[in-house]
C-alpha cells in the first residue's frame, strides 16, 4: 500500500505535465496496476484537487484589492467614454457625409480601371487570335479557289504554330475539329480531279500518241535526209536489232489541258500542247503531305493498269482499214508517253521497273493482237501500210526507252504474210495476163514499136535485127508483161524490207527468196493451170513453150535487177540464186506433155470418124477420107512446130506416129469386131501406106533414115503377112532375129486370123475355099492350131 502511493504521485505529475492527447497511456497504467489501484488513485486525485483549490483561493485573496481598485477606475472613465462616443459618432457622421462623393468617384475610377484592364487583356488575346483567324480565313479562301496543296500547308501551320497558342478558346476547338474534315474533303476533291484527269487522258491518248508518232516520223525523215546529204549508203542500216543506236528522245512538255485542246481543234497542236498534269502533281503532293502517298501510288498504278488493258483491247474490225491500226497504235503510244512523262517528272509515283513490267505485258498483247488480225488481211497494200505503222510505232516507243526488238521480230513474221498476199495478188495478175494473151508472136511495124517492146523486156536476136520492118518477135504479148510484173513484185517486196533496220545483204536475201517463191510457186502454178485449160490448143501450147524459153533467159536480168537495187554482188557467198530456170523448164515439160496428149486426142477424134466396111469384097482403091484429113492436120500442125526446139518437135512427131499406129492396130484387134474380109484388109493397107508415106516425107526435120517409119513397122509386117499369106515363112522363121515378120506377135496374128475365118457360114472369104480348095481350108486350120500352140507356149514360158 505504501509502495503504491509514490507511483500514484508520479502518474498525477505526468498528467499535469503532459499534453491531454497523450494522457491515454498514463491512465492505462492506472488500470494495469494492482487490484483496487483505481480506487486508491481516485482518492489520491481528489486530495490533489483539494490542494490546488486551496492554492487558487490563496492567490485570489492576495490580488482582490487591486481588482476592486481597477473596477472603480473603470467606472470613472465610462462617463468620459460616453461623451467621447457621442463626439466620435458625430464626427463620423459628418465624415461620412463628406466622403460620399469621394467614394462615388473612387468607385467610378475602380470600375474604369477594371474596364481598362479588361480591354488591355482583350487586345492582347485578340492579337494572339487574329493570326489564327487570318490563317483560317486564308485556308477557306484557298479551299474556295482550289489551291489544295497550299491549304494543306496552311493547315499544318495552324496546327503546329497558331492553334496551340490559343487552344483554350472554344472557336479553336471547333477549328481543330474541322481540320481533319477539311483534309478528307481535300483528299476527295483531289482524287476526283485525278479521276477526271484519268478519264480525260483515256479519251485523248490517241491524240497524244498520234502527235508523238508524227514527231518520230519527222525525226526519222530528217535523219534519212541528213544521211543522204552526207552520202551515207541508204541501203546500209544505221543499227542492227541487237545493237541499235537509240534515236533521240522526243521530249514532250505538257502545257495545255485536254479540254482546251477540244476548244482549239483547228489548231495544229504539238504534243507540248496537249496535257495538263497538274491534277496528278497536286494529288501526289496532297497525299504525300497527308502521309498517304503509298495509297495514292497504288491507286494510280491500279487505274493505269486497267486503262492499259482497255487500250490494248482492239476493235473487232480493226484489220479492215489502216485507220483502225493507226488508232490502236496511237492510243498505246499515248498511254506510254504519259507514263514516261510521269516517270521523269515525279519521284516514286511510277518506277522504271513498273513501266518495264507494263510494257512487257502490253508488248505480248500487241504481238498477239497483230498476229491474229494480220492473218485476216488479204490486201498487200494494207499489210504494207501496217508495216510502216509498226515501224513508226516501234521507233517512237524506242525513242522513249522501251525495248522493241520483239516488234521487229514480228515484222519478219508479217513479212511472210505480206509475201503470201503479194503472191496471191500476183497470181491474179498472171492469170489476167494469160487470159488476155492471144498467144501469137508480137508484131512490130517500125523501129519505135520495137524499142517500146525491148524497153519492157530484155530481148536480143541478131538475126531478127537484120530483118526489115514489119517483123514479128518470137514471144507473145504476155512475156514482157510477166517480166514487168515480176519486177513490180520485187519493188513491192522491197518496200516491206525498207526501214526494218536490216543490212543490204539481208534485204538482198529476202528479195531473192520472195522472188524465187513467185517464180517457183505462183508463176509455175499459173503456167501449169494455163497448160491444162481446155481452150489451150496446140498452137497456144507451142507459143507457151517459146514464151517460157525467153522468160528463162530473162532470169539473169532479174538477178542483175536485184543486184542493182541492193548493191550486193551475185558472187557473194551467201547470195541466193533465182530458181526460175527450173520453173520454166518444168512448165515447158508440162506443155510438151500436154502437146503430146492433145495431139493424141486429136488423132483419136479423127480415128473415131473412121467408117470401115469390114466385110467389103474389094478395096476402094484409095485411102480413107478420115485418114487423109488426119494426115493433112498433122502436116499443118508440124509446120507450126518449126519454132519449137528440135527435140520437142521430133518427140511430138514420133509420139503422134506411134499413137496413130497403136490406134490403128487396136482398131483391127477390137473385140467387138467379129469379121474382117480380105478386101477390108486391103483397104486398111492403103491407109497404112499413106501413114508410111507421111512418115517418110520428114514432116519434122531431124530424123535419121527411116526412124519415123519404124512407128508403123508392127502394122506393116502384120498386113504384109496377111496380104502375101506367107504363113510358112512366118512359122518357119518365128523366134529368129532375122525373121521377116519379127514384129508380128502370134496372139495378134491369131486374133486377126480368127476374125477372117469362116465361122458364121455367111459371106466369108473362105466360103469359096471350101468349095474349090479344101486343102487351103485345112491349111488355115493348121495355121490357127500352130499359132495357138505358139501363144500357149508363150504364156507357159511367161
Amino acid at each position: 500500500m505504501a509502495e503504491s502511493l509514490p507511483e500514484h504521485e508520479r502518474i498525477l505529475q505526468e498528467i499535469e505535465s503532459t499534453d491531454t492527447a497523450c494522457v491515454g497511456p498514463t491512465l492505462r497504467s492506472v488500470y494495469d496496476d494492482q487490484p483496487n489501484a483505481h480506487q486508491r488513485f481516485m482518492e489520491k486525485l481528489d486530495a490533489c484537487i483539494r490542494n490546488h483549490d486551496r492554492e487558487i483561493e490563496k492567490m485570489c485573496n492576495f490580488h482582490h484589492q487591486g481588482f476592486v481598485d481597477a473596477i472603480t477606475e473603470l467606472l470613472k472613465v465610462r462617463a468620459d467614454a460616453g461623451k467621447l462616443k457621442v463626439q466620435v459618432t458625430d464626427t463620423n457622421r459628418r465624415l461620412q457625409d463628406a466622403g460620399k462623393e469621394v467614394i462615388a468617384q473612387t468607385e467610378e475610377i475602380i470600375r474604369c480601371r477594371i474596364q481598362q484592364r479588361n480591354i488591355t487583356t482583350v487586345v492582347e488575346k485578340l492579337q494572339l487570335c487574329l493570326p489564327v483567324l487570318e490563317m483560317y480565313s486564308k485556308l477557306k479562301e484557298q479551299m474556295n479557289v482550289k489551291r489544295y496543296y497550299s491549304a494543306l500547308k496552311t493547315m499544318e501551320q495552324l496546327e503546329n504554330t497558331y492553334l496551340p497558342r490559343v487552344s483554350q478558346y472554344r472557336f479553336c476547338q471547333i477549328m481543330i475539329e474541322n481540320l481533319p474534315k477539311l483534309r478528307e474533303e481535300i483528299k476527295e476533291i483531289s482524287m476526283s480531279d485525278l479521276k477526271d484527269f484519268l478519264e480525260s487522258i483515256r479519251k485523248h491518248s490517241d491524240k497524244i500518241g498520234e502527235t508523238a508518232m508524227k514527231q518520230a516520223q519527222q525525226q526519222k525523215t530528217f535523219n534519212t535526209a541528213l544521211q543522204k546529204q552526207n552520202n551515207v549508203n541508204y541501203g546500209r542500216n544505221m543499227y542492227v536489232i541487237n545493237g541499235r543506236v537509240p534515236e533521240p528522245k522526243y521530249e514532250i512538255t505538257f502545257k495545255r489541258t485536254l479540254e482546251e485542246e477540244d476548244e482549239h481543234e483547228e489548231e495544229v497542236l504539238t504534243a507540248h500542247d496537249l496535257v495538263d498534269f497538274s491534277p496528278v502533281y497536286r494529288c501526289l503532293h496532297i497525299y504525300s503531305v497527308l502521309g498517304d502517298g503509298e495509297t495514292f501510288e497504288n491507286y494510280y498504278r491500279k487505274q493505269r493498269r486497267k486503262q492499259a488493258r482497255l487500250v490494248l483491247q482492239p476493235q473487232s474490225s480493226m484489220h479492215e482499214t489502216v485507220e483502225g491500226y493507226r488508232r490502236y497504235f496511237s492510243q498505246i503510244v499515248g498511254f506510254f508517253v504519259v507514263e514516261d512523262h510521269i516517270l521523269h517528272v515525279t519521284q516514286g509515283l511510277v518506277t522504271r521497273a513498273y513501266t518495264d513490267e507494263l510494257w512487257n505485258m502490253a508488248l505480248s498483247k500487241i504481238i498477239a493482237v497483230l498476229r491474229t488480225h494480220t492473218s485476216y488481211c488479204t490486201d498487200p497494200d494494207l499489210v504494207l501500210e501496217l508495216k510502216n505503222l509498226i515501224v513508226v510505232f516501234a521507233d517512237t516507243l524506242q525513242g522513249y526507252g522501251f525495248p522493241v526488238n520483239r516488234l521487229f521480230d514480228l515484222l519478219f513474221e508479217i513479212r511472210d504474210q505480206y509475201n503470201e498476199t503479194l503472191l496471191k495478188k500476183w497470181a491474179g495478175l498472171f492469170r489476167d495476163i494469160f487470159e488476155a494473151d492471144n498467144y501469137s508472136p508480137i508484131p512490130v511495124a517500125n523501129e519505135e514499136e520495137y524499142k517500146i517492146v525491148i524497153s519492157k523486156f530484155p530481148f536480143q536476136d541478131p538475126e531478127l535485127d537484120k530483118q526489115s520492118f514489119p517483123k514479128k518477135l518470137p514471144m507473145s504479148q504476155s512475156v514482157p508483161q510477166i517480166y514487168i510484173q515480176v519486177k513490180e513484185f520485187i519493188y513491192a517486196s522491197l518496200k516491206f524490207s525498207e526501214s526494218l533496220h536490216r543490212s543490204s545483204t539481208e534485204i538482198d536475201d529476202m528479195l531473192r527468196k520472195s522472188t524465187n517463191l513467185l517464180l517457183t510457186r505462183t508463176l509455175s502454178s499459173c503456167l501449169q493451170n494455163l497448160i491444162k485449160k481446155p481452150h489451150i490448143g496446140l498452137t497456144e501450147l507451142v507459143q507457151i513453150i517459146i514464151n517460157t524459153t525467153h522468160l528463162e533467159q530473162a532470169c539473169k536480168y532479174l538477178e542483175d535487177f536485184i543486184t542493182n537495187i541492193t548493191n550486193i554482188s551475185q558472187e557473194t557467198v551467201h547470195t541466193a540464186r533465182l530458181y526460175g530456170l527450173s520453173t520454166f523448164k518444168d512448165a515447158r515439160h508440162a506443155a510438151e506433155g500436154e502437146i503430146y496428149t492433145k495431139l493424141n486426142q486429136k488423132i483419136d477424134e479423127f480415128i473415131q470418124l473412121a467408117d470401115y466396111d469390114w466385110t467389103m469384097s474389094e478395096p476402094a482403091g484409095r485411102a480413107s477420107g478420115y485418114l487423109m484429113d488426119l494426115i493433112n492436120f498433122l502436116r499443118s500442125t508440124f509446120q507450126v512446130f518449126t519454132h519449137l526446139p528440135g527435140k520437142v518437135a521430133q518427140t511430138a512427131c514420133m509420139s503422134a506416129c506411134q499413137h496413130l499406129s497403136t490406134s490403128l492396130m487396136q482398131m483391127l484387134l477390137d473385140s467387138e469386131l467379129k469379121q474382117i474380109s480380105m478386101g477390108a484388109v486391103q483397104q486398111f493397107n492403103l491407109d497404112v501406106i499413106q501413114c508410111e508415106l507421111f512418115a517418110s516425107s520428114e514432116p519434122v526435120p531431124g530424123f535419121h533414115g527411116d526412124t519415123l517409119q519404124l512407128a508403123f513397122i508392127d502394122l506393116r509386117q502384120l498386113l504384109d503377112l496377111f496380104m502375101v499369106w506367107d504363113w510358112s515363112t512366118y512359122l518357119a522363121d518365128y523366134g529368129q532375129p532375122t525373121s521377116k515378120y519379127l514384129r508380128v506377135n502370134p496372139s495378134t496374128a491369131l486374133t486377126l486370123l480368127e476374125k477372117m475365118k469362116d465361122t458364121s457360114k455367111k459371106n466369108n472369104i473362105f466360103a469359096q475355099f471350101r468349095k474349090n480348095d479344101r486343102d487351103k481350108q485345112k491349111l488355115i486350120e493348121t495355121v490357127v492350131k500352130q499359132l495357138r500352140s505358139l501363144v500357149n507356149g508363150m504364156s507357159q514360158h511367161t
